[in-house]
C-alpha cells in the first residue's frame, strides 16, 4: 500500500514553495504589464523628452539648429518649437509628428505660463482637441531669451492593455499548470533520496548496524549527508561492540571474585570453622578478592567520571623521581614471590613537575601493571625518566609486543586482544583507557612503540617546570 503524504512532508513543502514562486512571478507580470503599464509609458515618454531637452541645451548655439530639430523630431516622433520671451516662434521642426502639435490658443497659454514662471524646466500634460488625445509638453529654458517646447502625443493604452490582459490570462493558466507539474517532479527528485536515507536511519536507530546509506542523486549536500551517516553508523557499531565487550569483561571480572568469595566463605563456615589456620587462609583470600572488586569498581568509576568531564585537575609541584620510587616499593611482594625485577633508570635525583599528583600516580601505576601482565619470561619491567626538551617517561616490558595495526585500539576499554596477556596478577582491563583520559586531560603527548617478540614501550611527555627566571 502506498504511503499517504503528510502535509508537512518535504515533498509537499517543496511542491508548495515552487508553485508559490510561480504565482509570485505571474503576479509581477500582471502588475508591471497591465496595472503599471500606463504609468511606465508616461514615465518613459517624460524621460525621452528630458533627453531631447539636454541635447538642445548643449547645442543651442549650433549653426545647424534647424537640421538638429528635424533629426530629433524624426528619430523621436516629437515636435519641437523654439521661441523668445514674447512666445514668438523662432524655429520649429519641419517634420511634424502626428498628433503632437497644440492649437495656437492653448499653446500660447502654457508658453506664457512657463516664461513668466522663470523656471528652468516644466512638464505639462494637456488635452489636444485637435487630435483628441493627450500631449506631453516639456518646456525648457535655454537662456534668458530662448525657450524650447518639446511635444509628444500620448497614445491611448486601453486597447494595448486589453490585449496584454488576454495574453497574460493564457500565459497564467499555462504557467500555473506547468509549475504544478514541474514542482511535483522536482519535489519528488529532491525528496526521494532523503526519504530513502530516513528509512535507513530508522533501521539504524533500532540497532541494525548492517544498514548502508547510499544515494544515486548528484546533489552535493545529500552526498555529504550520506557520508556523514555512514561514518556515524561505523562509529556507533564500534561503540556497540565495545559496550558488549565491556559488559562481558566487567561481568566476568565481577563473577570470578564473587564466586571465590562465596566459595571460601562457605569453606570457612562449613569445613574449616574448627581449623583456625585454614579458616584464616580462607578469610585472607576473601579479603584479597574483595580488594580486587574494589579496584575494579574504582577503575570503572574513575573512567566514567573522566568521560563525563566531571573530574577536575588539582595541580601541584612535586618530585617525579620520589613518586616513582614510592610506586615501585609497592611491588616488592611480586619481586619476592614471582621474581619480578623492576629497573628504574633516571638521570637526576630530583625532577620537579607541576601536575595532578594523584592522577599521574595512577598513570604510572596502571602502565606498570600493564607491563607486569605482558612482560616476557625474564619478568623484567623497566621505568626510564629522561630530561630532554620535555621530561620523557617510559615503561618498558619484554613481552611479545603489539602488532602495528592493533596499536590504535589498545587505548580502548577492554580491547579484546588485551585478554591474551601473560597473567592477570593486577589490573581490570580499564587501565590504558584511564591512562589515555588522564594524559589528555593534562594535554600531555603519549604513545607506544613496539617490536614483535621484543616488547613494548609506553611513554608520555611532561613539560618542564619553568624556573623563576623563565616565568
Amino acid at each position: 500500500m502506498k504511503k499517504k503524504l503528510n502535509k508537512n512532508s518535504l515533498t509537499i513543502k517543496i511542491w508548495k514553495y515552487l508553485v508559490l514562486f510561480s504565482l509570485i512571478i505571474l503576479a509581477f507580470l500582471w502588475f508591471f504589464q497591465v496595472i503599471f503599464l500606463n504609468t511606465y509609458y508616461r514615465h518613459a515618454k517624460k524621460r525621452e523628452l528630458q533627453k531631447v531637452a539636454n541635447i538642445l541645451r548643449f547645442n543651442k548655439n549650433n549653426e545647424n539648429v534647424s537640421l538638429l530639430l528635424d533629426n530629433l523630431a524624426y528619430d523621436k516622433g516629437i515636435c519641437i518649437e523654439i521661441t523668445d520671451r514674447t512666445s514668438s516662434s523662432l524655429q520649429t521642426s519641419s517634420i511634424i509628428s502626428s498628433g503632437c502639435m497644440i492649437d495656437i490658443k492653448n499653446s500660447y497659454t502654457y508658453k506664457q505660463d512657463f516664461i513668466m514662471s522663470d523656471q528652468k524646466n516644466q512638464l505639462y500634460e494637456l488635452e489636444n482637441p485637435r487630435f483628441k488625445n493627450n500631449t506631453l509638453i516639456y518646456a525648457v529654458k535655454l537662456n534668458d531669451n530662448l525657450y524650447a517646447f518639446i511635444n509628444t502625443s500620448i497614445d491611448p493604452m486601453d486597447s494595448t492593455t486589453q490585449i496584454l490582459k488576454n495574453q497574460l490570462l493564457y500565459v497564467t493558466v499555462g504557467v500555473f499548470i506547468l509549475s504544478f507539474i514541474v514542482a511535483y517532479f522536482i519535489s519528488k527528485y529532491i525528496s526521494k533520496p532523503i526519504v530513502k536515507i530516513n528509512t535507513s536511519a530508522k533501521a539504524l536507530a533500532t540497532g541494525k548496524y548492517d544498514v548502508h546509506f547510499e544515494t544515486e542523486e548528484d546533489i552535493e549536500e545529500i552526498n555529504e549527508l550520506v557520508e556523514t551517516l555512514n561514518y556515524t553508523k561505523n562509529e556507533l557499531s564500534k561503540t556497540e561492540e565495545l559496550r558488549r565487550d565491556l559488559m562481558a569483561n566487567v561481568s566476568h571480572d565481577l563473577k570470578t571474585p564473587l564466586t571465590m568469595i562465596k566459595a571460601y566463605a562457605e569453606m570457612a563456615r562449613d569445613l574449616n570453622y574448627g581449623n583456625k589456620q585454614k579458616r584464616q587462609d580462607n578469610l585472607n583470600i576473601i579479603i584479597e578478592e574483595t580488594d580486587r572488586l574494589t579496584v575494579l569498581v574504582n577503575d570503572i568509576l574513575t573512567l566514567s567520571k573522566m568521560q563525563s568531564e566531571i573530574s577536575q585537575l588539582s595541580l601541584e609541584e612535586f618530585d617525579l623521581i620520589e613518586l616513582i620510587d614510592t610506586i615501585i616499593k609497592r611491588y616488592r611482594i611480586l619481586h619476592e614471590l614471582e621474581r619480578y625485577t623492576f629497573q628504574f633508570v633516571h638521570s637526576k635525583k630530583r625532577i620537579m613537575i607541576r601536575a595532578d599528583r594523584k592522577k599521574i600516580e595512577q598513570v604510572i601505576y596502571n602502565l606498570v601493571n600493564n607491563a607486569i601482565n605482558y612482560t616476557g619470561k625474564n619478568n623484567l619491567v623497566t621505568i626510564k625518566v629522561q630530561e630532554r626538551e620535555n621530561i620523557l617517561v617510559e615503561i618498558i616490558d619484554t613481552g611479545s609486543g603489539i602488532n602495528e595495526e592493533e596499536i590504535k585500539y589498545i587505548w580502548d576499554k577492554y580491547y579484546k586482544n588485551q585478554k591474551k596477556h601473560k597473567r592477570n596478577l593486577v589490573g581490570t582491563g580499564l587501565g590504558l583507557s584511564i591512562v589515555k583520559n588522564i594524559l589528555e586531560e593534562h594535554h600531555y603527548s603519549y604513545g607506544v612503540k613496539s617490536i614483535i617478540n621484543k616488547g613494548a614501550t609506553f611513554y608520555f611527555e611532561i613539560p618542564k617546570l619553568k624556573t623563576n627566571s623563565e616565568k
